[in-house]
């Protein structure tokens, strides 16, 4: 076959069909594989019919289609299925092509394919890619990283298949070395996870406290996004719980309360712990996720354990528009905590992350996309060194002005027995980040008590460390101080 198809792609499930029709949709050709070759049948024959995508049914075939510098994207299942992919294609490839995955690979994966490919001549790309099967249809939000003499050759081709934002800037960039692309888009999913259990949250609280029907509350997540909470996630749940099931009743009230992950949430929140980042909000959506499972414990104990029973007697308007703030600083909090993480790794793994940049990827395209982002956007163009988003102008005044709404609802919430992972993790941590001295002088103190693990003292330089002999018998050996 002579080689005729701008770049090749592996994987023709629904996310793989609906890439292949948006890039040849942009004027590229396509060039399709699928282990299965009665996929390709399928997909040429249907969803393909009438355009220029072409079908290739072996990997000696599917290689032989690629204009040079080949390019390939492969659109399959994280982990192990990749390595193979790898394995059965890149003996195949030449000096400088490159393969992309598109997939929801670990960055650590990501870190190690880069330099192995590159070791062999040819060119790794990680493409963290989101938006669902829409966004891969008409526009995703595409994050590249891995070998950065790559990006040139796959720019046309990637930028041209994201989304845009309305001056036609694409949601799309390079984001830094080898496993960065996979690394922000693990970040991005895990705020997506806070981003729901907070609406979540918000849901529970009206529907709770203020007994609102599920049309009612539908109503008050639109009016919302005509607003600062103006999202995709927002969106769709105003339109979830106006669904109406075939009898007339909300669907909503018939899906059972125990929620899935497919892993990227639970990555973020154990990269912070090894990071030691407080990426409370992300840890505790995953958690809440985690305790939705439990459904069998949950009704037992529902039957034994108690809680208030208090009927909210409060000024119902009221209520909602500070929920909205509340919500809408609890946002500002979990995006400072994400970029708070992208920072600590950049210095661990030595990238070089342009946030607002980052920001701008997501404003159109994926799951979290909002207008919230083109603040942030704005922040790291005002100050492109900004050290955490709470102290940008914009968000200080805007945390600020939210400041007593947020903590109303949370008190009403507590007292009416609602849990609120998010919200009030939210809060908990925006006060000890604001806080110039915490508790932790006695958490040291407890630790050199039983574990000669020394302590700083404030009234000495940093670096100098002490040890009490608190009980006058556990003499003058310490443990030293490291950072596990």
């Amino acid at each position: 076959m002579s080689e005729q198809a701008d770049i090749g792609l592996v994987g023709l499930a629904v996310m793989g069909q609906n890439l292949a029709l948006n890039m040849n949709d942009k004027g590229f050709t396509v060039a399709v594989y699928n282990r299965t070759t009665e996929k390709v049948d399928r997909f040429i024959e249907n969803e393909a019919k009438g355009t220029n995508i072409i079908g290739t049914r072996s990997i000696e075939e599917f290689i032989g289609s690629l204009k040079r510098p080949r390019k390939l994207i492969l659109m399959i299942k994280a982990g192990d299925a990749v390595d193979k992919t790898i394995a059965s294609i890149e003996p195949l490839l030449d000096e400088g092509d490159i393969i992309i995955d598109g997939g929801n690979s670990n960055f650590h994966d990501s870190i190690r394919r880069t330099k192995d490919i590159e070791s062999k001549g040819k060119l790794f790309v990680g493409a963290g890619i989101s938006g669902g099967e829409e966004g891969a249809r008409h526009g995703p939000s595409i994050m590249p990283g891995g070998s950065p003499s790559a990006w040139e050759s796959v720019k046309p081709i990637l930028q041209a298949t994201a989304a845009k934002v309305p001056d036609g800037t694409p949601c799309c960039d390079w984001v830094g070395e080898d496993g960065a692309g996979h690394f922000v888009k693990m970040v991005h999913n895990g705020i997506e996870y806070g981003d729901m259990q907070l609406i979540c949250e918000a849901y529970d609280l009206m529907s709770q406290v203020l007994g609102m029907s599920e049309l009612e509350i539908s109503e008050v997540f639109k009016k919302w996004n005509t607003g600062i909470l103006d999202s995709f996630l927002i969106e769709i749940t105003s339109n979830i719980l106006a669904y109406l099931d075939d009898d007339g009743e909300p669907l909503i009230r018939k899906i059972m309360d125990t929620a899935s992950q497919k892993g990227t949430g639970k990555w973020t929140a154990i990269t912070a712990l090894e990071e030691g980042t407080p990426l409370t909000l992300i840890g505790e959506a995953v958690f809440a996720r985690f305790l939705s499972t439990f459904k069998d414990e949950r009704v037992k104990a529902s039957k034994v354990l108690t809680g208030p029973s208090i009927e909210f007697d409060g000024d119902k308007e009221q209520f909602i528009n500070d929920l909205e703030q509340a919500v809408y600083a609890a946002k500002i909090t979990s995006y400072t905590q994400g970029y708070m993480l992208m920072r600590d790794a950049a210095a661990t793994y030595n990238w070089h992350l342009n946030y607002g940049g980052i920001a701008l990827m997501w404003r159109e395209g994926c799951i979290i996309r909002s207008v919230f982002l083109t603040k942030i956007q704005e922040a790291y163009a005002n100050n492109p060194e900004l050290e955490n988003l709470l102290l940008d102008d914009y968000f200080q005044a805007e945390v600020t002005n939210a400041q007593n709404a947020w903590r109303k609802v949370l008190a009403t919430g507590v007292m009416h027995g609602v849990p609120m992972p998010i919200m009030s993790s939210s809060l908990a941590f925006y006060d000890g980040y604001r806080s110039e001295t915490l508790p932790a002088n006695l958490l040291q103190a407890q630790r050199d008590y039983f574990g000669a693990h020394t302590y700083e003292r404030v009234d000495r330089e940093r670096g100098e460390w002490f040890h009490t002999n608190w009980t006058g018998t556990g003499g003058d050996v310490t443990a030293g101080t490291y950072d596990a």
